[in-house]
């Protein structure tokens, strides 16, 4: 599955990412650059039959290198991850994406940086390759996500213009986050947008579509550990909750599209890989 995604990604971060993204000289790669004369020592592999045929003369084809991609996972680290009331938390989705585009980051000798947000101080990983890269994303991701209270709704917007002063070539960022409870995203987001390839994988859980029919029941934002009660056999009631999430998550889709960032929704209750794949086919 993950050699089928490396195929499906290359192909969308070629789409999305402004301008030439090809190296100087030449290398291993896929577009030819230039067809010569054999000479000694180059390397054998390299010969071209058709065109050794055709001249008489043995030739070889250079190619033009791919450029390395470094890969920037913005992770949603803060307490409103922490619910799931399907088969897992929304956590855990961002868990298994993450180490998904992680995994993808590292091939092609590509690199993977990291910045956790919404407990604190941002939590940065500069990029690293190969193994180390994965480590430390494990570790990382092992901590889990921030306790309930005192979360700062300008989290996500600080964690993005972190990535934009670090990120100093064009590559990947992927946004690993619910969207709830946070502001003024949108400008560094869009900045962002200008050099990179960029992707908002938007994690949602069904229960926060719609409100139960239980009765008297008692609600704790994790933001910001407010407490209500409201009486969930009031049609009326249940009713403005769906309508006010149907809202915000339009408004956030709306938002992503007017930034022509690439959008997808995974759900704590489905097969969230599945669902990647066929977004990025």
């Amino acid at each position: 599955m993950i050699e089928a995604l490396d195929v499906s990604l290359s192909r969308l971060v070629a789409r999305m990412l402004p301008g030439d993204r090809r190296a100087a000289g030449v290398g291993i790669g896929t577009e030819l650059a230039q067809l010569r004369p054999y000479e000694i020592g180059d390397d054998v592999r390299h010969i071209d039959a058709a065109a050794t045929a055709r001249t008489g003369q043995t030739h070889v084809r250079l190619h033009v290198p791919e450029r390395a991609l470094t890969t920037w996972i913005v992770l949603d680290v803060s307490p409103s991850m922490a619910f799931g009331t399907a088969a897992r938390l929304k956590a855990d989705v961002a868990e298994g994406v993450a180490l998904v585009f992680g995994r993808l980051g590292v091939r092609r000798a590509g690199s993977v940086g990291l910045i956790a947000f919404g407990a604190g101080e941002p939590r940065v990983l500069p990029p690293r390759g190969s193994k180390p890269a994965m480590v430390a994303l494990r570790r990382v991701l092992a901590e889990g996500v921030a306790l309930d209270g005192g979360h700062d709704p300008d989290a996500l917007s600080d964690g993005l213009r972190r990535v934009a002063r670090l990120a100093r070539q064009p590559g990947l960022v992927v946004v690993l986050s619910d969207f709830r409870d946070q502001r003024a995203w949108e400008r560094p987001l869009g900045s962002l947008r200008v050099r990179h390839s960029v992707l908002a994988v938007e994690i949602a859980d069904p229960r926060e579509a719609e409100l139960p029919a239980v009765g008297q029941l008692a609600l704790v934002d994790p933001e910001t550990g407010a407490r209500i009660e409201v009486n969930t056999s009031s049609r009326r009631v249940r009713r403005r909750f769906a309508d006010l999430e149907r809202e915000r998550r339009e408004g956030v889709a709306r938002e992503l599209r007017r930034l022509r960032i690439d959008h997808i929704t995974l759900s704590t209750e489905s097969d969230w890989l599945l669902a990647l794949g066929r977004h990025l086919r």
